[in-house]
């Protein structure tokens, strides 16, 4: 996957951002553990070269390690964590699409790993912020989930048939997501815990967002 420009940095709702400017709908992408706010923006661009792309940092360094949430294993999580980055998550969106010009209707919640599971634990303990996401190489992370009506919600899972980490949550993910009302897609990709030109070609084919009107 090439390279793409690293974007203006900014901050929004108390989170370093980098912005790439675009036209039509958002896709707001979460890292995931070690890295930072510029490691999802090929990714973005590969999926949708043109739309605007918003991609926070996690606000959590756990042993030099950039996070959104602290981790107690690789698959057990701090849960008041959770909670309260996901609260802080949902006030991010808010102050992005009150002062920031971003349409959370249309816009695309693009999170891998460590990002991605903050992106469906916002979506189930702050309904009606996120309404369409991909996530890629996630598992279930709150131990008790509430049950929001998410029927408005359109989901996208992709796993790696060889991620030996979160691939064999997976299933587990998409069904908790599908008893709550969710849509959901399920994927696997060729690859490991990583990923890379075929998870953007899997979500490319999935999100089909209206194209922007012409100036």
């Amino acid at each position: 996957m090439s390279d793409s420009s690293d974007g203006a940095a900014m901050a929004i709702g108390g989170f370093a951002c980098r912005r790439l400017a675009g036209r039509g709908p958002a896709i707001i992408a979460l890292h995931g553990s070690g890295a930072d706010e510029t490691t999802m923006l090929p990714l973005a661009r590969a999926i949708a070269p043109h739309a605007p792309v918003i991609a926070p940092r996690g606000r959590i360094d756990q042993d030099g390690e950039r996070r959104w949430f602290r981790k107690l294993t690789p698959t057990r999580f701090d849960q008041a964590d959770i909670r309260r980055e996901a609260a802080a998550f949902a006030a991010f969106l808010r102050e992005l699409e009150q002062t920031g010009g971003v349409d959370l209707g249309s816009a695309l919640l693009l999170g891998y790993s460590n990002g991605g599971n903050l992106v469906h634990a916002t979506m189930t303990l702050h309904p009606g912020l996120i309404f369409r996401a991909a996530l890629l190489r996630c598992m279930p992370v709150l131990a008790r989930a509430p049950r929001p009506d998410l029927s408005g919600a359109e989901i996208l899972v992709v796993s790696g048939d060889g991620d030996q980490t979160y691939g064999p949550f997976a299933g587990r993910l998409v069904r908790l997501l599908r008893r709550r009302g969710a849509r959901v897609e399920a994927r696997v990709a060729a690859a490991g815990h990583l990923f890379g030109d075929e998870d953007a070609r899997l979500v490319r084919d999935w999100w089909r967002p209206p194209r922007a009107a012409a100036g």
